[in-house]
């Protein structure tokens, strides 16, 4: 067994290391401010190949694994895992189309995708289901014109921003077998977007809800076959995830860097912070935390590379782990950087108002906690 990253691997998450410090990271806390994220950043990453992560070579991606991918999100969301988690939401759904669809409509979305000309947002979480993601209520009705969706999607990052949306919508019976997948674009009569919420953290990210009143496609903007939509939308957010859970990796290690740097600087008592035991210890133990969410979640990935049968499982408890010790690291960072860690020049209080929501979507990690428990009790 092999734990250490390859020589590609390596210069993959150097790549997207220095990428984010250079692009990312200097304008950050102005994004923040400004609610958005400029468009002219996607084709710079696209052109080092993040567009399309995981979507096959044949397609025109980088057919990277999923192990990959983590490096690329915990590499970028040293710089912010605000702008990194938006680029993850982009690639799961370049990857379900992908997957699912027919070579026709993946010749007519996919170019512009993988080449981040056009944006992509996802669309499964509706006001009154969120975890409860099979009582959607949003309805495609089959007519001769294609589809006409009515509903209205909540928390959708990259709402009004966006030029496509992945949907999840009810074409059949109630439950998951139900439900489709279709594609909306920026632009369709009968889309349309409610206000910018004001979030805790993920700032960067316009997110909205997105409403459709009237809104007709045509029939080949169904991705895949009619219900198995569910489907779709569960096999991505194995993946999704396992990124999410780099986010908050990669955020945690910036915070710990930070707060290395300045317990060297910052004197108290005659002398440097860092020469405290009690601090050392407290260092040592998110350390100690750090890397052993990096290897839970490498191992969750290699597993979902690897179509082991408790891909789902180690995902969801990577999910659950992961994304609370990133949580619990960023705020002991705050609280080893004093009172100077609640100010936003030193950027640690952004990070862990920007991981906070890691433990909610991408399912919450209660549900992360069910679907564990229930495979666990499954097995013979």
């Amino acid at each position: 067994m092999d734990f250490a990253l390859s020589e590609e691997q390596t210069a993959i998450f150097d790549m997207a290391r220095a990428f984010g410090q250079e692009h990312i990271a200097p304008h950050a806390r102005t994004w923040e401010r400004d609610g958005t994220i400029p468009r002219e950043l996607w084709p710079g990453l696209a052109e080092l190949g993040f567009g399309g992560l995981y979507v096959s070579e044949e397609s025109g991606g980088a057919g990277l694994t999923r192990l990959d991918a983590t490096l690329v999100f915990e590499a970028l969301s040293h710089a912010c895992p605000a702008v990194a988690a938006f680029l993850s939401i982009h690639n799961m759904c370049a990857r379900m189309i992908d997957s699912h669809a027919d070579d026709a409509f993946k010749a007519r979305v996919l170019p512009g995708a993988v080449a981040m000309e056009t944006v992509l947002s996802y669309c499964l979480t509706e006001p009154g289901s969120g975890s409860d993601a099979a009582a959607l209520r949003t309805r495609a009705r089959r007519d001769n014109a294609g589809y006409t969706l009515d509903g209205t999607k909540a928390f959708i990052s990259g709402g009004g921003y966006s030029d496509g949306y992945v949907v999840m919508v009810r074409t059949g019976e109630d439950g998951p077998r139900g439900i489709s997948t279709v594609y909306v674009e920026d632009g369709t009569p009968g889309l349309s977007f409610g206000a910018l919420e004001d979030k805790m953290g993920w700032r960067a990210q316009p997110t909205t809800q997105v409403q459709f009143d009237n809104c007709i496609i045509p029939a080949e903007n169904l991705i895949g076959e009619e219900g198995k939509g569910f489907t779709y939308a569960m096999a991505g957010l194995d993946g999704g995830r396992l990124n999410i859970s780099a986010c908050s990796l990669g955020a945690a290690q910036a915070a710990m860097n930070a707060t290395r740097a300045y317990m060297r600087e910052r004197q108290a008592f005659g002398q440097s912070l860092d020469n405290f035991r009690a601090l050392q210890f407290r260092l040592a133990d998110m350390e100690i935390e750090l890397q052993a969410a990096r290897t839970f979640l490498r191992q969750a990935a290699w597993k979902l590379d690897t179509q082991a049968t408790d891909a789902t499982k180690f995902c969801a408890m990577a999910k659950k782990f992961v994304t609370e010790a990133g949580s619990r690291i960023a705020n002991q960072c705050l609280q080893l950087h004093g009172g100077y860690g609640y100010l936003a020049d030193y950027g640690i209080e952004k990070l862990v108002r920007d991981l906070r929501v890691h433990e909610i979507l991408e399912g919450t990690n209660e549900i992360m906690r069910l679907i564990v428990a229930r495979q666990l009790l499954a097995e013979t």
